[in-house]
């Protein structure tokens, strides 16, 4: 099976053979032609056998007539060579009638009547039997006469004959081949019309959906590649659509992992320097702890600190080649000091235009890698700055954004609250999506990517709740102790 990264070579894909190198249209004449003769053979088979008994039928009703020459005849009898002129008209060698008991004869040459090999009584004859008897005589024809009998009309009780089967055969061999030759020229016809009419409805729209599916395989990021659906309403037209909506998603995907290959390795290569610049600018940092200014002093180590992972996430993204996270180190934190830092770090509360509230208690503790939650709480936090500040907030109020937290169902929820402009209907279904879930105009979305990343990490869940005004950001933390990670 093919796995993701695994060059097309990789790939083991049999090709053709035989029958199935044939197109769908070669298949597709080739099952009407079986199917049209099949169904051909099936009505040949009582079409012989009606044809046997009509040929029957006309010789007793041709005997018929003969019998009632031979029953108004003077008691002396017909002229001398009339019978025979009877018999050869019916085509056969003897005929008799059976009238009000008494059974009458008429044979070439006043012979008794010949042996014959079968007989063949059409009064009572079912069509199995009947198909049984044609099949017989066209395989295996008799070699003697066969006697045949049929009903009279008039006063006869029934009339028979014995007449040569060859002639029968012959007829039944010449309606063969005639009916042979109709089918060939209705199965020919049949199947060309079935052929064009399927090639238009079906055929056809499958060669191109096949023909676009090569294409699009030949340059998937090419958005022209991607197949106009037709107004078709049925399932060839669903396929379509189907079709067009997978090629477009995949498009999009291929496009945005080519992005994000090209933005890795340009991220790379900024973190090689970035790490360099911010090494030296924390043993820049470091002087600033014997500095007398005090508000220097108290800032120092947490700038130092900030310095200091900055180049611990450098270092591990040029070292897995991609920004990968670590696993979280829990340990108790408290919450409402952690918010202050990342506040400070923000400017927050500033000139006063914006008000900042921070109503995490100072008693909570929360279970969670301090480093990463901060970095959770510097990006929900400078996502809410900038939408305070970009779009301002209904009805001129004033710019507030709110911290709060508290346990919650044997949890501990986390809440960044702004009164800004909230989340475009847009943008929330892919939210939490790099370079999909932008809140703000020309944002990548990186930062709720990585917020959730983080929170997942964590083991818990970020979500946006419901608000009437402004945005609120929900994180939920398990209540757990550290277990060494």
């Amino acid at each position: 099976m093919h796995q993701p990264g695994l060059p097309r070579k990789h790939l083991s894909i049999s090709q053709p053979r035989g029958l199935t190198r044939l197109g769908l249209s070669a298949k597709l004449l080739l099952v009407t032609v079986l199917f049209v003769m099949l169904a051909e053979v099936v009505i040949y088979l009582p079409s012989i056998a009606n044809f046997r008994r009509n040929w029957l039928h006309d010789r007793i009703a041709a005997a018929q007539v003969a019998a009632l020459v031979l029953e108004g005849a003077p008691e002396d009898g017909l002229p001398e060579g009339s019978e025979n002129r009877l018999l050869m008209g019916v085509g056969a060698r003897a005929i008799a009638a059976r009238v009000g008991g008494a059974r009458r004869l008429l044979s070439l040459d006043s012979m008794p009547p010949p042996e014959v090999s079968r007989s063949v009584d059409l009064r009572n004859l079912s069509w199995v039997n009947a198909i049984e008897e044609a099949v017989a005589v066209l395989v295996s024809p008799a070699t003697m006469p066969i006697r045949v009998v049929g009903e009279a009309v008039g006063g006869a009780d029934f009339v028979e004959i014995v007449i040569d089967e060859e002639p029968l055969r012959r007829a039944m061999l010449k309606f063969s081949w005639s009916l042979l030759l109709i089918s060939l020229l209705l199965t020919g016809l049949t199947a060309l019309a079935v052929y064009i009419a399927l090639n238009a409805l079906i055929i056809g729209p499958i060669r191109r959906l096949a023909a676009n599916v090569m294409e699009f395989e030949a340059d998937p990021e090419n958005p022209q590649r991607i197949i106009e659906p037709s107004l078709r309403a049925d399932e060839i037209g669903e396929a379509e659509r189907a079709l067009a909506r997978m090629e477009a998603t995949l498009a999009d995907e291929l496009r945005t992992k080519k992005h994000l290959a090209e933005l890795g390795l340009a991220v790379s290569k900024i973190n090689h320097d970035l790490r360099n610049m911010l090494a030296a600018a924390q043993l820049m940092s470091d002087q600033l702890i014997e500095t007398r200014d005090a508000k220097i002093r108290r800032f120092a180590p947490r700038l130092i600190a900030t310095l200091g992972r900055a180049i611990d996430f450098c270092q591990a993204t040029l070292a897995y080649g991609r920004a990968a996270e670590a696993t979280p180190v829990i340990r108790e934190v408290a919450l409402r000091q952690l918010v202050t830092e990342q506040a400070e770090m923000l400017g927050l509360p500033g000139d006063g235009r914006l008000r900042f509230e921070n109503q995490v208690p100072a008693t909570l503790i929360a279970p969670c890698d301090p480093d990463q939650m901060a970095r959770v709480l510097t990006n929900l936090m400078r996502n809410a700055l900038q939408a305070l500040t970009q779009a301002g907030t209904e009805a001129d109020a004033q710019p507030q954004l709110t911290v709060a937290a508290g346990p919650e169902n044997g949890s501990v929820a986390l809440r960044v609250i702004d009164n800004g402009p909230g989340v475009p209907a847009r943008a929330r279904a892919n939210l939490f999506q790099a370079f999909r879930g932008s809140v703000t105009p020309g944002g990548t979305g990186l930062g709720l990517a990585v917020a959730a990343e983080l929170v997942r990490l964590h083991g818990g869940t970020i979500e946006l709740e419901p608000s009437v005004t402004g945005a609120a950001f929900k994180v939920t933390l398990p209540l757990r102790r550290s277990n060494g990670h």
